[in-house]
This record gives structure tokens, C-alpha cells and sequence, in this order.
């Protein structure tokens, strides 16, 4: 079994795939004041409740949006289930084309979700996977599966987590879509404004870069926390796959290992 790890901004998530099949996934806080030692200790708990054992844990995989936590995560990793895991940096083999001024510059989460939008879906028409984490990301892959290019927007939860902390009186609410755009009271006031408010961000981004691809069969793949609240709202999303960061971590684990045979 092998342990994919996808360390961001706002959480940890930990995938363990045995194969194909997905056993399990679980997601913590992220928090940098944590230890190696606490992080160790909380991902074996999580791993008996789920029925892993650490000694079928192999290998593993970590992305990082996060550099001060790469060290303590590895190091846990190390200690507490005796593997080193490959990091997504430069120099490991990805298959993606990159067309970025600076492909230094680009996230190793954009990095791992083109990879995996790429091995699930294919090529031969362009592609757009909108990650709805702590940042709002549009990637963008040509007909050739080359990463042409991007989109980085605020996140729904930071907004609405500036929009409670900047006023006095707003209270902080569920992140739902309300029943009517016309609300009646604050907190579906607010809930309107968040959702339908990214909503129509997304339709309209999404509809600039289709124009500007010059292109009517675009695959828009949501992912992420609120894809499929968003997804709901939408009419440009085509499919919801909110585990594709981490299948995109197996598949470079795979493809990384077999070049090292």
C-alpha cells in the first residue's frame, strides 16, 4: 500500500491506496506550531481506526503548498512508518508539458491535479480543473495536454472569513446555497452573496477562457472542498472528482517508481 499525501494551506489530506483501490482518506487541520511526533502519532490513529496497519504501508507521495511543514511531515513519515516518500518538486517525472513563463512558479497541488486530469480524462480536447481549496485555481490544458496558462481567484472560505472578521455584527454562517438569490435575513444574506457570488465568477471565467481557446467541447473538472456546492450552482462544471489530487499523487508515485526499476 502506498500513502499519498496532499499537504495545503487549510488541511492535510491522506489517501492510502492499495492498487486501484482507494482504502481510505482522511483529512486533518493543517498547523504549523504542530510537531513531527504529533503528526506521526495522529496519522497512525488514523490509520488503525481505518483497519492499515503501518507496516503495510510501503511507500508514499507528498505535495506541498506549504515549505515549512515538508520537513516535519516527511520526518513523520520517517519515524513513524519507516518511509521516505517522493516529493513533488523539480526533478521528479511528471509527463506535463508546461507553457508557463516560470514553470518554478506553478503550484506542486496545479502540478499534481493537470497529471491527474490528464491519466483520467485523456487528451485530444482542452481542459480546465477549477480547484475549490484556500485559493480558487483555473488550470488549462490544450488539446495536446500541454499546461498553457491559469486562473488564481480568492477562496470561498477566506472570503467569507474576511468578509465576518472585517465587520462587527456578521455572524459566521454554513457555506450552503440559500433557498432564493433574494434573502431575508443575514445569514442567508450572506450565504447568497458567497455562493452565487463565486458562481457566477466561475461561469464567467470559465466562459472567457473558452472564448479564448476558441473552443465549444472544453471537459471543466471541479475539485476540491466546495466543488460539488458550486458544481450545483453551475452550469460549466461537466464533472465533480474531489479525490483527484490524490489519485494524481498515486499515479506520479507509480510512474516515478517504474522509472526507478
Amino acid at each position: 500500500m502506498i500513502l499519498c499525501i496532499d499537504v495545503g494551506n487549510t488541511n492535510i489530506k491522506y489517501a492510502v491506496f492499495d492498487g486501484d483501490d482507494l482504502k481510505c482518506s482522511f483529512r486533518i487541520a493543517t498547523d504549523l506550531k504542530k510537531t513531527s511526533d504529533e503528526y506521526g502519532f495522529q496519522l497512525i490513529g488514523m490509520l488503525t481506526v481505518a483497519g492499515v496497519e503501518r507496516g503495510q504501508i510501503t511507500g508514499g507521495i507528498l505535495s506541498s503548498v506549504v515549505p515549512s511543514l515538508d520537513y516535519t511531515v516527511s520526518h513523520a513519515l520517517s519515524v513513524y512508518l519507516g518511509i521516505t516518500p517522493l516529493q513533488i518538486a523539480p526533478g521528479l517525472k511528471t509527463g506535463l508539458k508546461m507553457r508557463a513563463d516560470n514553470a518554478k512558479e506553478v503550484g506542486a497541488d496545479r502540478v499534481v491535479n493537470n497529471v491527474a486530469a490528464l491519466a483520467k480524462y485523456g487528451t485530444g480536447r482542452p481542459i480546465i480543473v477549477v480547484d475549490f481549496g484556500t485559493a480558487t485555481t483555473f488550470n488549462i490544458l490544450n488539446r495536446e495536454g500541454e499546461f498553457i496558462g491559469g486562473v488564481i481567484a480568492p477562496g470561498i472560505k477566506g472570503s467569507l472569513d474576511s468578509l465576518v472578521s472585517g465587520t462587527a455584527k456578521l455572524p459566521r454562517v454554513e457555506i450552503e446555497a440559500p433557498k432564493s438569490v433574494i434573502a431575508t435575513n443575514t445569514v442567508t444574506n450572506m450565504q447568497a452573496g458567497i455562493v452565487f457570488g463565486f458562481a457566477g465568477l466561475v461561469e464567467y471565467i470559465v466562459h472567457k477562457i473558452e472564448r479564448e481557446l476558441k473552443s465549444g467541447d472544453v471537459l471543466t473538472v471541479a475539485t476540491g472542498g466546495f466543488s460539488e456546492v458550486m458544481a450545483k450552482e453551475t452550469k460549466c462544471i461537466d464533472v465533480v472528482d474531489k479525490t483527484l489530487t490524490l489519485y494524481g499523487l498515486k499515479y506520479l508515485y507509480e510512474l516515478n517508481t517504474e522509472e526507478a526499476k
